[in-house]
């Protein structure tokens, strides 16, 4: 019998975004290919140091506790290295007791293409040029920045945390904004459109399985009322009232809930990540995530309008 994806969270991970490469990546640009096949070899047997993926990585595997003969969650490692070379990052999984058996090297060649085939619902890497391929395709992805974050792991939880346009939905209302820096006319498109939900962004899919995993720990709470639910959703958004409206009813449209929203009508996203201290914040904004990234391990969604006029600048 087959192993069947579709029913899981399937997370596909280069190995820039589970691990610490700016050594190797370093010696691939200065030295050349050759001569970074011969580093890896020789340094086959040492970890890399957990990068920026990591802490979201390995909390959110531990959910697999949820149904042990049958994991809710599949991470898959997606990587440039050819096989021979994969080898240290294969070591370093086992080294961490990461529960990930399943990889692709492909010496080179473009991961993207792999992610329908997968079911992937969230590619995440370093290399901007494979993410914004992924986006550009259609693919759900994002780039992981570097972080000041530290994690001690002594909290069980998992918390994940979202910006809304152009990362749950599409960047429709956002680019009603951009055309015009016309706040009162944003509002007022979004207030005609109250009960109209918003066509799904890159990570909707993403969101939706989240949210079942949230519902597996709900159900394990009936039985079980001493457990306590470590998965914890939150949207922080640069929205404010009225346009908290329609983003609610789109939410509700999907049968999706989260446990906190922020509704932060253009204050600084870092003051409110620092006390949250998400594992993982997705943004589509670079201008937003300059600051978050120093307050927790950010992902830079590289969708719509606004990013199209930043790569071409």
């Amino acid at each position: 019998m087959s192993y069947d994806l579709d029913k899981r969270l399937v997370i596909g991970l280069a190995s820039s975004a589970l691990f610490d490469l700016v050594e190797s990546d370093h010696v691939f640009r200065t030295q050349g290919e050759a001569e970074y096949k011969k580093y890896q070899l020789a340094h086959e047997t040492e970890a890399f140091a957990p990068g920026v993926a990591f802490p979201f990585i390995k909390r959110l595997l531990a959910l697999n506790d949820l149904s042990p003969d049958d994991p809710v969650v599949e991470v898959m490692l997606l990587s440039r290295n050819d096989p021979n070379t994969g080898m240290r990052v294969m070591n370093s999984i086992q080294h961490y007791g990461l529960d990930i058996s399943r990889a692709i090297f492909l010496q080179g060649a473009d991961p993207y293409p792999y992610i329908p085939a997968l079911s992937i619902s969230l590619f995440l890497s370093a290399n901007e040029r494979d993410v914004r391929a992924a986006v550009q395709a259609g693919y759900p992805a994002g780039q992981v920045l570097r972080t000041a974050f530290q994690d001690d792991y002594s909290d069980p939880h998992v918390r994940v945390a979202f910006d809304f346009d152009g990362v749950i939905i599409d960047d429709e209302a956002e680019q009603i904004y951009q055309a015009e820096r016309n706040l009162q006319h944003f509002m007022q498109h979004e207030t005609e459109r109250v009960r109209t939900p918003h066509n799904p962004g890159l990570l909707q899919g993403f969101l939706t399985k989240l949210s079942r995993l949230q519902a597996l720990e709900q159900e394990k709470q009936q039985h079980e009322p001493k457990y306590q639910p470590r998965l914890r959703i939150a949207i922080v958004t640069a929205r404010n009232a009225p346009a908290h409206e329609r983003l609610i009813y789109t939410m509700r449209s999907w049968g999706i809930d989260v446990n906190e929203a922020f509704f932060l009508g253009g204050v600084e996203k870092r003051r409110v990540l620092e006390v949250l201290q998400p594992h993982i914040f997705f943004d589509d904004q670079a201008v937003h995530l300059e600051s978050a990234a120093h307050a927790s391990p950010s992902v830079h969604i590289p969708f719509g309008k606004v990013n199209s006029k930043q790569s071409k600048s």
